[in-house]
């Protein structure tokens, strides 16, 4: 047998013909070239896994799933056969940029704490591009921070410590399917550092057939879960509550349908920010960040809110919680969006006349 590569990656595909060929041909131009592409095929229905056999690059290994068990299983079929000192997530219509193996197998060779390094991706839906809409800069106690309140993480630029990913049964778990990698990340937080390196080192694809879009109740039923545990140690009880709110308006991004919503989940925030720099060792670097960002949270639901009409502008200036302000934006901004909200409210208004 060949010795053990660098890097494995682990990819779950399901009828991807259209778009995998693209993806696995931004793994053969990575400046690091030391990896081995494991592609678990979960029974597609199309040319998938005749595309995969077609594929020239030797390090590129086919393992065809006897049953459809869906993307969970499929990922951990494929990690069961990864023989890499670090596993590398990608799912089968994700670009990745040509360092992203080389900067992410020097980081966490450089810092044996960490037990996972991301990076940041610029989405695309066809021609259309837009940058990441994350944190400028990181610290392991801002991601960690984030990690309490929403995914800040996107699957396909993460690399893990392989001896780390093998300690956990299984790798990711299937009940807590469209959250599987935010559980796991969770999970990897018990072990060391979870950091992002803060450059785009993936071309992330947006398009309706995306499981985030097809599978949206499940995934925000079983992020709470994964919020709710995150939480128990601290708030007991109040955890379940707290969990279902940051699903809804922070995680899903939903507008608070009402003032008195906007309320609670403004005074949510400002508290959990409050409990959680009590209690998690962070530098001062971190805790600038952790308020901007949390600002930034507060800035983005307070616009939606407005922006949907479903809360006056006049509310919307009267409900800011201690520490959160205004965000990163200016006055400016929220009435623009008050002046669309208005409009919106209005056609409802005449909608249901």
């Amino acid at each position: 047998m060949t010795a053990a590569p660098t890097v494995s990656v682990v990819m779950a595909a399901y009828n991807g013909a259209h778009l995998i060929e693209e993806t696995l041909a931004s793994l053969a131009a990575q400046t690091f070239d030391d990896f081995e592409v494991l592609v678990v095929d979960d029974c597609s229905t199309d040319d998938t896994r005749a595309v995969v056999r077609r594929w020239s690059d030797s390090r590129v290994r086919l393992i065809e799933a006897p049953v459809n068990g869906g993307p969970v299983r499929a990922r951990n079929l494929a990690f069961a056969g990864a023989r890499g000192r670090y596993i590398a997530g990608l799912d089968q219509d994700d670009i990745c940029l040509p360092d992203r193996f080389a900067m992410q197998v020097a980081h966490l060779d450089a810092h044996p704490e960490t037990v996972l390094v991301a990076a940041t991706a610029i989405t695309f839906e066809g021609r259309k591009e837009r940058a990441s809409q994350q944190a400028t800069n990181s610290t392991p106690a801002l991601i960690r921070w984030l990690l309490h309140v929403k995914n800040p993480l996107v699957w396909s630029t993460t690399m893990i410590r392989g001896d780390v990913a093998r300690r956990l049964e299984p790798f990711t778990r299937p009940d807590c399917l469209y959250a599987e990698d935010f559980d796991l990340y969770h999970r990897l937080l018990a072990h060391g550092n979870v950091v992002r390196i803060d450059r785009p080192l993936l071309r992330y694809r947006d398009h309706p057939g995306g499981a985030s879009n097809r599978y949206r109740e499940t995934m925000l039923a079983n992020s709470g879960a994964v919020l709710e545990r995150a939480w128990r140690p601290y708030l007991g009880d109040d955890a379940a509550d707290a969990a279902t709110l940051l699903a809804q308006y922070v995680t899903a991004g939903e507008h608070c349908p009402d003032r008195a919503t906007l309320v609670r989940v403004g005074a949510l925030l400002s508290s959990l920010q409050s409990t959680y720099l009590a209690a998690i060792p962070h530098d001062g670097e971190s805790r600038r960040l952790i308020k901007w960002e949390t600002a930034r949270l507060w800035w983005r639901i307070l616009r939606h809110a407005v922006r949907s009409g479903a809360v006056p502008m006049t509310d919307a200036m009267t409900v800011r919680p201690d520490h959160l302000g205004l965000g990163y934006a200016g006055i400016d901004d929220l009435m623009l969006s008050g002046v669309v909200g208005g409009a919106r409210a209005m056609l409802a208004r005449r909608v249901r006349g």
